[in-house]
């Protein structure tokens, strides 16, 4: 998919205000280490993560998510009336039923000719519904559409804790399933695409490619409810390995259609996991992780925003050279890999 009319005309994150530090987490599960013999330290150790953040107990993804809207809209000084598409692609949603979308809508004022729907598909939501918006632009549709979604992974941290500290016929093997679920943290994060006539920035996006394979589908699965999950099971190292394995046989395919070389790109910005993660992803892609930006040490694992989340802080800090060509590479469970390229 290649665009020619598609530009990020801005890109915001909020980040909630309580910080869970890992070391707290480990003496939470004092009782489990303590019954296996396991030494404090190694969650840290094992995925470069030493912090996370959680919403307020009670906030509802669609309420948090009204305020990054609102804030995008600030920040790229752009009319509400003008935003033709609404798309809700976080993980975590109000509801079964109306779309978590449809408050949004409504609370950010947003007007009623505007197309509005929620997209699920795990951490590639906000991707995949950016690339729903290039869409609906390039085929001359809309002029402007936003993606926002907001992940709350309080209840899945602190199931899990209580899980893991119950349960004790957990071993060292069994309760290998878990320690994903410690990873993940909250964010909210949006990106606002429009039309290049209409744009300020005029900030590219060059095209996007994805690429499923379902056959390892049963790796990370959470339960049947709206939030992150009372509960996930993840076999971290098959997911590992087969996550990268599809991001490698796309990546090529990536590189052919937008016509560019591996030593172009001035920045990746790539799904925030954990660093083992980061590392063979790099390695196997045969990239230079000095161009990588990392925020999981201190975000975690935030879901479908974890990327943006990234790409927004990043831009922030001023890291990306006005002319860099740009990719973000994203794999989710499922498996599925999404990868978009930018370019001024």
């Amino acid at each position: 998919m290649n665009y020619q009319n598609v530009c990020i005309e801005a890109v915001t994150h909020i980040l909630p205000p309580e910080v869970v530090t890992t070391e707290e987490i480990e003496k939470w599960l004092q009782p489990v280490y303590d019954r296996l013999h396991l030494s404090p330290g190694r969650l840290e150790w094992m995925t470069g993560i030493r912090q996370r953040r959680l919403w307020k107990r009670g906030t509802l993804p669609g309420t948090q998510s009204i305020q990054t809207v609102r804030k995008i809209l600030e920040k790229a000084a752009f009319p509400a009336e003008k935003i033709g598409c609404l798309i809700h692609g976080s993980v975590c949603r109000d509801y079964l039923e109306p779309a978590t979308a449809c408050g949004v809508h409504h609370g950010a004022g947003l007007p009623p000719e505007c197309q509005i729907f929620d997209v699920s598909n795990a951490c590639l939501g906000l991707l995949t519904g950016a690339l729903q918006i290039a869409n609906m632009i390039e085929l001359g549709q809309i002029e402007a559409g936003i993606v926002v979604g907001t992940e709350d992974s309080r209840s899945l941290l602190e199931t899990t804790i209580e899980q893991m500290n119950q349960d004790t016929t957990l071993t060292r093997q069994s309760i290998k399933p878990f320690f994903a679920s410690l990873t993940i943290g909250s964010s909210s994060a949006a990106i606002l695409l429009t039309h290049r006539k209409i744009s300020q920035t005029q900030w590219r996006l060059a095209g996007g490619n994805y690429l499923a394979n379902t056959a390892f589908c049963h790796l990370c699965r959470s339960d049947e409810t709206v939030q992150t999950g009372d509960s996930m099971k993840t076999d971290s190292e098959q997911l590992l390995l087969q996550g990268v394995a599809t991001a490698k046989a796309l990546f090529p395919i990536f590189l052919s259609e937008r016509g560019w070389q591996r030593d172009e790109i001035g920045r990746f910005f790539c799904h925030q996991v954990g660093k083992a993660h980061q590392k063979r992803l790099y390695d196997e892609l045969e990239l230079d992780t000095t161009r990588d930006f990392s925020t999981l040490e201190y975000t975690g694992n935030t879901g479908s925003c974890a990327l943006p989340t990234a790409l927004s802080i990043g831009l922030e800090q001023g890291i990306c050279q006005p002319h860099d060509k740009i990719a973000l590479l994203g794999i989710g469970s499922g498996i599925n890999s999404v990868m978009l390229g930018l370019e001024r």
